[in-house]
């Protein structure tokens, strides 16, 4: 196999929860060396967030942390203690990126913003991932990606049209912010290696977060019309029906979405020309955005009966738009992601086997490899101390001993 696009890029990774180790997990999976700094002072809280390997809670079990951290080497750093943050410049001085996700004024505080460490490596590539930014009125709040979620717009628009919001119970905007700031570091290496300077780069998350809500800011701004919530029912175009059906099974759905009224004909035909397809009311796509509501319950009484898998491939091999509302156990036996090897099985220390998230794109010239499950906590801090900061031995085990790696 070629070598990796960025074999030879170390990386500082202070980031932690979500964004951050999600952006270092990019370069890790292309071959870049990220040595994942922690504490145990104030633990990650991933490391605590369930779910945990066969609901065995520990610091080493927690499957978020497990699947956002492959490929990566880490160490225990106590950044309250003089030492720990002699450690920590140290390491920033052999490393090409830094990266960090605290609220703003954090790395500050330890002497190691920015300003403090361009002072160690001239030409460092580091990038912040604060909630808010690192300027501006709010940019010491601190959150997390559901708090991201109604700040940003996003949870207004998730619901339906009578109710109120329902939001997101998942750190929604988690999941595609390191998109940009993973995009952004890639940019500031290429300016590094054309120009010999580093660059800083302070990511917003609730600006990037912004660009989850597709058009509606563009509805706003161009046709000040104020986008709300829709349910499952389709914004700027006609179609009927359209949304997710409960099938057969416990929590078991399958979306359909028909546009046209010759889609419609032939979506009668498929589910038996019942009496109700043959409706006057439905023969045209306005009559049946009007009759949603009742085109809803009809559609259902069709596919409650039925599997979603029955409801999907009966639907699609007639040409029409279905597909099934996976669960994970769905997601781990799709034929698609198994042929394209998404997921990669790795073996865990304390986990045993477990699949991991590789990346969603394939570089045909340098791909991806998933090949170290997450480092256990403070795993490889002696290692990276004595091998790749030449620390020695003896040196090591006064720290240890005076409290710098906690």
């Amino acid at each position: 196999m070629a070598e990796q696009v960025l074999a030879g890029i170390r990386v500082a990774d202070f980031a932690w929860q979500g964004v951050g180790p999600m952006t270092s997990r990019y370069l890790a999976h292309h071959g870049a060396e990220v040595i994942r700094v922690e504490t145990t002072t104030h633990p990650d809280v991933q490391r605590s967030s369930w779910p945990f390997k066969d609901n065995i809670p520990g610091p080493n079990r927690a499957g978020y942390f497990n699947n956002f951290n492959t490929n990566k080497r880490g160490i225990l750093l106590n950044l309250g203690h003089p030492q720990g943050v002699e450690v920590a410049r140290r390491l920033v001085a052999c490393s090409d990126i830094v990266t960090e996700a605290f609220s703003a004024g954090v790395m500050a505080k330890y002497g190691l913003a920015y300003e403090d460490l361009v002072k160690v490596k001239p030409d460092l590539i580091m990038v912040s991932m604060a909630l808010m930014g690192q300027t501006g009125p709010h940019r010491r709040y601190r959150g997390h990606g559901m708090h991201l979620a109604a700040a940003s717009g996003v949870g207004y628009l998730i619901g339906w049209p009578d109710r109120r919001p329902v939001g997101s119970p998942h750190a929604y905007t988690d999941f595609f912010v390191p998109h940009f700031a993973a995009c952004a570091l890639l940019a500031a290496l290429d300016y590094r290696r054309r120009t010999g300077r580093g660059q800083y780069i302070d990511v917003s998350q609730f600006e990037v977060s912004i660009h989850a809500l597709e058009t509606a800011v563009l509805d706003y701004t161009v046709n000040g019309r104020e986008q709300s919530r829709n349910g499952n029912r389709l914004i700027g175009l006609d179609a009927a029906p359209h949304g997710a059906y409960r099938c057969r099974g416990e929590d078991r759905w399958c979306t359909i979405a028909i546009f046209t009224d010759a889609e419609w004909r032939r979506f009668g035909a498929v589910i038996g020309a019942p009496v109700w397809a043959a409706n006057a009311r439905f023969a045209t796509v306005g009559g049946r955005v009007r009759h949603a509501d009742e085109l809803d319950r009809l559609v259902e009484s069709w596919t409650a009966p039925r599997t979603a898998e029955e409801v999907f491939h009966q639907l699609q091999g007639a040409g029409l738009d279905a597909g099934i509302v996976q669960s994970n156990q769905d997601i781990h036996r799709d034929p698609q992601l198994e042929h394209r090897g998404h997921f990669w099985r790795l073996e865990h220390p304390e986990c045993g086997p477990s699949k991991y998230d590789g990346p969603s794109f394939r570089l045909s010239r340098t791909p991806a490899v998933v090949d170290r499950p997450a480092p256990l906590l403070g795993q490889h801090t002696q290692q990276v101390v004595t091998e790749v900061l030449g620390y020695s031995d003896d040196e090591f085990v006064a720290m240890l001993a005076a409290g710098a790696f906690e």
